[in-house]
């Protein structure tokens, strides 16, 4: 059924509402309510179209102050973002999270909001917004209040998060600290498999298998897709190649945590076996570098050796101000430069489209998902012009993507990963996908495993009451 989601109720019986991410990759927001309490499964910001990231700014569909706690699967903005407003506009809950998402956070979430407040006083600056007087979604000071109210759980060991609801987590792969939440709703059992990561990702350790559940929430970002067999470090060799022989700059935008070591990590073993020159490599990306010591506390999670994590950073020139960051423009190849984000969204990576951009020695290489309506699935779909700072930027660079460098499971693994469970779910919800990647595993989960599976609407309200059959 459906509610108006701005006036989702108090249930007599547990719901699950769909807040985010039920027709869109962006935006992971999840509701579950009790008679005795309300939890929120990730807390994400939309990204894309514009009708999408107009939702940031509406009001949120349940009262903030009747939310009794959030648990994080991981740290992406698009699971975690919107959590400084919602702390801003009255939640006083505990935010649950692993603790590597925690580490992570800090550092994200406050990055956020101070690319958030730039952004603003440069559309005002500059006069490219259409308000009079542009204001960010939330300030630096609401992230940092926001951070207090964060709580670690231990990987395994089932924790009370508020009245009726019991909260699990198992790592999913993806990116460090990220999980699957396993919640026991009065009796019932919830699995939301977050975004999982790849059986063979060259950094982060293989996703824990799904144990089943009376109701699984599952991620389909790739769920039309398999990824390319072809070695991805081929790829990318090829690509520094011929963009050094005609002198040009290697522009790869990456997200700051997990795409940047994995670029990082091909480069290092081209670079070993001789198989790309020796051209000068910066990371533009301040947030990224001080995730590296993250990285390096939490090295359980991931398979670099300290050897590897040491070489991984060595190769590579970190770009800390915004004064080193304006010289890169200035340089020229022949140079590789990464910077976030990953999908062309903001941060630096657009300064440097503005300065290499319309010049056809130089590459652009697009190293992961690309969501619908941002600049990146835009270059992946063709198009050769960008609007940048409210102007119209040509683009006449190669533009490469190397899917297989994503750090999503594709749709078989993630089959793969719902295979084990020896409890079937009532029902399998297909979500955090776009349309058409999310029928497709809907369909391959109905087929192929024989469970019951759908996709739901935005907003959408439905029963937990598996034992009635009505999940």
């Amino acid at each position: 059924m459906r509610h108006d989601i701005t006036t989702v109720p108090h249930a007599r019986e547990a719901t699950l509402t769909f807040l985010g991410a039920a027709d869109t990759v962006t935006g992971s927001r999840y509701l579950v309510t009790t008679p005795a309490s309300r939890v929120l499964v990730d807390c994400g910001l939309f990204q894309g179209y514009k009708v999408l990231r107009a939702r940031n700014r509406a009001p949120f569909p349940v009262a903030p102050g009747s939310i009794d706690a959030v648990v994080l699967t991981h740290a992406h903005l698009d699971h975690s973002g919107y959590l400084p407003a919602l702390v801003r506009d009255g939640f006083r809950g505990r935010v649950f999270a692993s603790e590597g998402t925690i580490a992570l956070c800090r550092i994200m979430l406050l990055d956020s909001a101070h690319l958030l407040e730039e952004e603003a006083r440069h559309a005002s600056k500059h006069g490219w917004s259409r308000h009079e007087r542009p204001q960010p979604l939330y300030t630096v000071e609401d992230a940092a209040r926001s951070l207090e109210q964060f709580t670690p759980l231990a990987e395994g060991t089932e924790v009370a998060v508020a009245p009726g609801v019991r909260a699990m987590i198992r790592p999913a792969g993806h990116i460090l600290g990220a999980m699957s939440v396993y919640l026991d709703v009065d009796g019932r059992r919830v699995c939301f498999s977050g975004d999982l990561g790849r059986p063979d990702d060259p950094l982060m350790r293989a996703p824990h298998p799904f144990e089943g559940a009376d109701v699984l929430v599952a991620e389909s970002t790739y769920g039309n897709r398999a990824h390319t067999e072809r070695d991805p470090e081929e790829q990318l060799a090829d690509i520094v190649r011929r963009t050094a022989r005609r002198n040009g700059v290697v522009l790869i935008p990456a997200f700051a945590v997990g795409r940047t070591e994995t670029v990082l990590l091909h480069l290092t073993r081209l670079l070993d076996r001789g198989e790309i020159p020796n051209v000068p490599i910066y990371v533009n990306s301040p947030m990224a570098i001080s995730v590296a010591d993250v990285y390096q506390r939490h090295a359980s999670e991931h398979r670099l050796s300290q050897d590897e994590f040491t070489r991984l950073y060595k190769i590579a020139t970190p770009v800390r101000s915004v004064d080193e960051s304006k010289l890169l423009n200035l340089r020229g190849g022949p140079m590789i430069i990464i910077s976030a984000s990953g999908m062309l969204t903001g941060g630096r990576i657009l300064h440097h489209l503005q300065a290499y951009g319309a010049d056809p020695r130089n590459s652009i290489v697009l190293t992961g998902f690309q969501a619908g309506g941002t600049r990146g699935a835009r270059l992946l779909a063709g198009e050769r012009t960008l609007r940048i700072f409210g102007k119209e930027i040509a683009i006449n660079a190669d533009v490469v993507s190397i899917g297989s460098m994503s750090a999503h499971a594709d749709a078989a693994e993630v089959l793969n990963w719902m295979r084990p469970a020896p409890r079937v779910p009532y029902t399998v919800y297909v979500t955090h996908g776009e349309p058409a990647a999310a029928d497709a595993l809907r369909l391959r989960v109905e087929r192929e495993l024989g469970w019951r599976s759908r996709v739901p609407e935005h907003g959408e309200v439905v029963p937990l009451g598996a034992e009635r059959g009505t999940a």
